[in-house]
């Protein structure tokens, strides 16, 4: 990405949009149930409270009525038809790690099989996105959580604990291909999560070979763990690799979530939030809803003279329903060089 003069001005911006990610898989009811929703109408309810403080993007999974994470796509075609009557202008982008929770007591948490996984190409209703993870990668999402973040949760159970810091991201070509390939067949967005530029760059490949042929919507995935470290360094960093034409959200978690989500704000980004990356308030002090989180966003962008985008505004932004036809047309849609031809100049120097 470019940054010229002028670039943190919020009239040079799009409006913010933001992904609130208020489920959790990751915890039990009992971790915090003030803000963990059970029964299918709360989930509904969640989603509309979110949409309400000024979220336009869901990141969703679902609850079993015993409060664990559900599996079964019928829950998620369920919750996905009660968002879209509650809150129709939200965009809903389905979790692609819907199976790394515990299915029953005991049980380790780990993911489900490939060919399940590709069964998210067809939810129905059918989601707006569905989050897309390229080339498999540790993701120990401990590693930058203190003792105090989990103290008294279940992520603090030695089983628990020892599942998610020893998680791994299956995701191989003859995956992630076949997946792309179903998800467009559907006119479902991918939203790709890059872990770090390499991940990014083998979504460039996939562009360049004509797999992809879509907006560039994507999360950068600073978590540590085998994934960037979330600092203004490694931002930088992979904000130099990707192209101009890319709607990036920045995703962090536990108290990293606020000071790179202010950075996201302030260089024209868009950000992410929610008790799925974040428990608590900069201090400690107490736990933070989702609700609490988003509305925390929405006043320090405002500061910053950047508004927030409604439902309308943000499904133009992020280009949902937008595919291009061929390979040059999304590489230029998207901010990239084209694809060499014989012996080729400076692209910039060629189209002047």
């Amino acid at each position: 990405m470019n940054f010229l003069d002028g670039s943190l001005f919020p009239e040079n911006q799009n409006k913010l949009v933001i992904t609130a990610a208020p489920y959790g898989p990751e915890w039990i009811p009992s971790d915090f149930p003030e803000d963990i929703p059970v029964t299918m109408a709360e989930q509904v309810q969640k989603a509309v409270d979110c949409y309400n403080a000024g979220a336009t993007v869901l990141h969703l999974h679902v609850r079993e009525l015993d409060g664990k994470g559900s599996k079964r796509l019928s829950k998620f075609n369920e919750l996905i038809a009660g968002v879209r009557k509650a809150v129709p202008e939200m965009i809903i982008q389905v979790g692609g790690s819907i199976s790394f929770a515990p299915e029953s007591e005991g049980s380790a948490a780990k993911w489900l099989s490939d060919d399940t996984r590709h069964m998210l190409a067809e939810l129905d209703p059918k989601p707006d996105q569905v989050t897309v993870t390229v080339n498999t990668s540790q993701m120990n999402v401990i590693e930058q959580m203190e003792a105090a973040d989990i103290a008294g949760t279940s992520l603090a159970q030695p089983e628990n604990y020892r599942a998610y810091t020893e998680m791994i991201v299956p995701s191989t070509p003859s995956f992630f291909e076949e997946h792309v390939r179903r998800l467009n067949k559907a006119r479902i967005q991918s939203a790709f999560q890059f872990y770090n530029i390499n991940s990014f760059e083998t979504v460039e490949r996939l562009i360049r070979r004509g797999i992809y042929k879509g907006p560039l919507v994507c999360n950068w995935v600073a978590i540590g763990g085998g994934m960037d470290q979330p600092t203004v360094y490694s931002l930088a960093n992979f904000l130099r690799a990707i192209p101009d034409g890319a709607m990036l959200t920045v995703e962090s978690s536990m108290r990293n979530v606020l000071p790179i989500n202010m950075m996201g704000i302030a260089m024209g980004l868009h950000v992410r939030c929610g008790i799925e990356d974040n428990l608590w308030n900069q201090s400690r002090t107490e736990k933070m809803s989702t609700v609490k989180q988003i509305e925390q966003l929405v006043r320090i962008s405002r500061e910053f003279g950047r508004e927030v985008a409604n439902g309308k505004e943000a499904r133009e932004i992020l280009k949902i329903g937008v595919f291009y036809d061929t390979v040059e047309e999304t590489l230029a849609a998207n901010g990239f060089a084209p694809n060499a031809k014989g012996r080729q100049q400076g692209w910039l120097k060629k189209a002047a």
